[in-house]
């Protein structure tokens, strides 16, 4: 079950995204950081938010996670558009990643990055000591890229616990990250941030969209012409479907269910 925090959460397809800005997550880490408590956080853009509205069980997973941020500006329009909640920007988990970083940094609390390849991280742990040299890192394990039995997750787990880490960094992706994170919450009993790109962009692997773009809600068509085979079928498909979606929910034409873990939910542990 959820661990209770402070920030309200409105269904946006049947998923709570949790209305907070960056100091409010940042501050809930922390504290999670502090107590060596268990958190489960992640950036939602739309394609997060749809697959749970297409998924139930996978709804299930990511509403019994404590913090669903609007990662994209069109989740943030749309807690505004459909229960009036005006948040000042999106909280974007690359950004969301440098700004925990840097209070990590600042309070002396060690971090552990899971997922990517072995090049990946390599660059990733060179590029975040050097943007925030106080840094402690704890350690780092790269992808297994295929399901884990309960050994191989017990050792995950007691790996990154051992680390001495106080917050957990995943990047594996929408919505292996997101299952992740649900199933090893409270097997590592510690924050851990589901912040999916952040680590190529730290990492230097993969560019950003321009600022302009991101404002406008258009960082997906940025995306989209950078990997246009892997991606064409989630932006094509998924955006048209969100926007009926969300037509349906304010009319009231149809809303899906905000369902919550009942214990039914299969386990699907990645490594």
């Amino acid at each position: 079950m959820a661990h209770a925090v402070t920030a309200a959460r409105y269904p946006v397809l049947g998923v709570n995204v949790s209305a907070v800005d960056y100091d409010a997550v940042v501050t809930l880490v922390l504290d999670a950081a502090r107590r060596r408590a268990p958190l489960a956080v992640s950036a939602l853009a739309v394609h997060g938010v749809m697959t749970g509205a297409l998924d139930r069980v996978h709804r299930r997973r990511l509403n019994g996670l404590d913090v669903l941020t609007p990662d994209g500006q069109p989740v943030r329009w749309a807690l505004r558009w459909l229960h009036g909640v005006s948040l000042p920007d999106r909280v974007y988990g690359p950004e969301l990643t440098l700004r925990v970083l840097e209070a990590c940094a600042r309070n002396g609390h060690p971090v552990f990055f899971y997922g990517s390849t072995p090049a990946t991280l390599e660059r990733l742990l060179a590029a975040a000591t050097e943007r925030f040299p106080g840094l402690r890192i704890a350690g780092s394990a790269p992808s297994l890229f295929r399901r884990t039995s309960d050994e191989e997750a017990d050792a995950i787990a007691g790996s990154v616990r051992a680390s001495g880490a106080d917050v957990v960094f995943v990047g594996l992706g929408c919505p292996r990250q997101e299952t992740w994170v649900f199933e090893y919450r409270d097997r590592i009993g510690l924050p851990l941030l589901a912040v999916g790109a952040a680590f190529d962009f730290l990492a230097g692997t993969l560019p950003q969209a321009p600022q302009q773009l991101q404002d406008r809600g258009l960082e997906w068509a940025y995306r989209l012409a950078q990997e246009p085979r892997r991606l064409w079928r989630r932006y094509l498909f998924l955006n048209p479907l969100y926007l009926l979606g969300l037509a349906a929910q304010r009319l009231r034409l149809r809303v899906a269910e905000p369902l919550t873990p009942d214990g039914s939910e299969p386990l699907e542990r990645y490594g």
